[in-house]
């Protein structure tokens, strides 16, 4: 989830053209670096809070909500408009369900069967998954020695967490299974953002608004096929909800672009490696899940294959419209 920010290839947003006035901050960017790395990071935890009282697609749905409720007012505050084009309202419906409704539903499904821990970790496999994407379907990324190491490395380091010596022993496979498909469906998303959306002159606000928004409508009509309507609402799974959409998605996307304005993507990126260990703390500290000696030693290689992967020869990189995050 999410998600982390994304690469030049997989997941990092590309730099923005900075105007003075928004980019003056009263935080420093390193205080609103460590805020975002634990709002995504504590994400997993309330995703775990929130179906332990409400179905996986009524947490996504809350979640997409009040997070569109957030990045509305900001665009009011900021007078930004919607995106205009049928083609363009089409190729956002699809990212948002690459990049939002989908990922975001099978996370919450993942999370019946599984850890937060382990959902953590998993979504830190996304520039895994970028990788051997963008290698098929971008001809401008071309392999090194370097990024397929990170390759080969990163995916012992899912075997690693997987306990594979152990012929993957009291492992949930269709809740890892889900886990995983959520992280490749956000380099899926990226790929396609770029070959359909690169150009826009949308702000990325207006784009992610208008994406989020579509996000919802799809849950909105998803959601009562598969669920049936509360008959009640607890306070703290609701509050976990609530935390989810407004701080773990709206906030967090409006906190993304603004460090990703001023400190530019390679840094903004590195969100991506410190979500797995705050996911792993919150769960062992908060939701008191076990932890064996493997999942912290191959989320280390997890994440040390993953930079492995993003390394590559500097170079100038043009605007994208839109900068979707790997957000849990």
């Amino acid at each position: 989830m999410s998600t982390a920010l994304p690469s030049r290839t997989s997941q990092a947003p590309t730099r923005a053209p900075v105007d003075p006035v928004r980019s003056r901050r009263t935080l420093d960017w390193r205080i609103r670096f460590a805020v975002l790395c634990s709002v995504w990071g504590f994400s997993f935890l309330l995703i775990k809070v929130g179906t332990g009282a409400y179905a996986p697609f009524q947490v996504t749905f809350g979640r997409l909500f009040f997070g569109t409720a957030v990045l509305a007012v900001a665009m009011m505050v900021r007078r930004e408009r919607l995106p205009r084009g049928v083609r363009t309202w089409g190729h956002l419906a699809v990212a948002a369900f690459l990049l939002n409704a989908l990922p975001f539903s099978l996370f919450a499904y993942s999370e019946l069967t599984i850890p937060s821990t382990l959902a953590g970790i998993c979504n830190a496999t996304s520039p895994l998954w970028g990788m051997v994407l963008s290698l098929v379907a971008l001809s401008e990324d071309r392999p090194t020695r370097r990024r397929v190491a990170g390759l080969g490395i990163g995916f012992l380091g899912v075997l690693t967490v997987l306990g594979a010596w152990q012929g993957f022993s009291g492992l949930d496979f269709r809740g890892t299974a889900m886990a995983l498909l959520a992280s490749l469906s956000y380099p899926i998303g990226w790929i396609y953002v770029r070959r359909t959306l690169a150009g826009s002159s949308n702000s990325h606000l207006s784009l992610t608004g208008a994406q989020l928004f579509l996000a919802t409508v799809q849950l909105a009509l998803v959601t009562p096929l598969f669920t049936s309507m509360p008959t009640s609402f607890p306070v703290v799974p609701l509050l976990a909800v609530l935390a989810l959409g407004t701080l773990g998605t709206g906030f967090a996307l409006l906190l993304q672009y603004g460090l990703v304005a001023e400190v530019g993507p390679t840094t903004g990126q590195m969100v991506t490696y410190f979500i797995p260990v705050i996911a792993t703390a919150a769960g062992v500290a908060v939701l008191g899940e076990q932890l064996s000696w493997n999942t912290p030693v191959g989320a280390l290689i997890v994440l040390a294959g993953a930079a492995l992967t993003q390394s590559r020869p500097k170079r100038p990189v043009p605007r994208d419209p839109v900068a979707p995050a790997a957000q849990p």
